[in-house]
């Protein structure tokens, strides 16, 4: 029966993490004492803290993802509000105004808009609806507020992951120098072992040439 192997060491913070519940790495004081002696597994430490880089980076990845997608709603949400301020501006003036209209791709065609009362939204999922200009105008005014603190969100969500991944790299890079490190030590006490040895068994030798010399004269 083969004795079971250690548990992987801790490698992040559980209970220091930031308000979307991403944990923070720990760092390696003692590398010695992270992986449990001076005959730790260091290869178990470092698959450990590789996949938790992989995990950081793949969370950092999805947040860049979502900050282009906002990225681009913020200033799309911004267009639209300030059309339907013109609207509103307009219907109180009664004054018509003239626009272009997409007819189909690279085609236009100018016309005459009269007094508005209502406009579609794009709710996703191919779902448009109607909404009269004060219930749009409330509704587009709170997704952009709903848009920019996501946008906000994810960028100290990232720059957060940023930091944690920065120290887990720095953690691989010592776990993987330490380890370095003690297999040049363990090579090296094993030569100085082996030439001792050598030393010793050659001794015997020495006494035999020394009677050979003695027998030549």
């Amino acid at each position: 029966m083969s004795p079971s192997r250690a548990p992987p060491p801790k490698t992040v913070k559980p209970e220091e993490s930031n308000p979307r519940g991403v944990p923070k790495a720990v760092f390696l004081e003692d590398v010695t004492e992270y992986i449990g002696g001076p005959e730790g597994d260091a290869e178990l430490a470092l698959k450990t803290l590789q996949d938790t880089l992989a995990k950081y980076k793949f969370m950092e990845q999805s947040s860049l993802q979502r900050r282009a997608g906002l990225e681009e709603k913020v200033p799309e949400l911004e267009r639209t509000i300030e059309m339907v301020d013109l609207l509103i501006r307009k219907k109180e003036q009664s004054e018509p105004f003239e626009t272009t209209f997409e007819l189909a791709d690279t085609l236009y065609a100018k016309g005459e808009v009269e007094e508005v009362e209502e406009v579609y939204i794009w709710l996703g999922a191919s779902t448009m609806l109607s909404y009269p200009l004060p219930e749009a105008h409330a509704l587009l005014t709170s997704k952009l507020s709903s848009a920019r603190t996501s946008l906000s969100t994810v960028k100290e969500d990232l720059a957060f992951l940023r930091d944690q991944i920065t120290v887990t790299e720095v953690n691989v890079a010592r776990v993987y120098n330490w380890d370095v490190a003690r297999r040049r030590e363990r090579r090296l006490r094993g030569e100085e072992e082996g030439a001792k040895t050598g030393k010793g068994a050659g001794a015997p030798r020495d006494d035999d040439d020394e009677d050979e010399e003695d027998d030549l004269d």
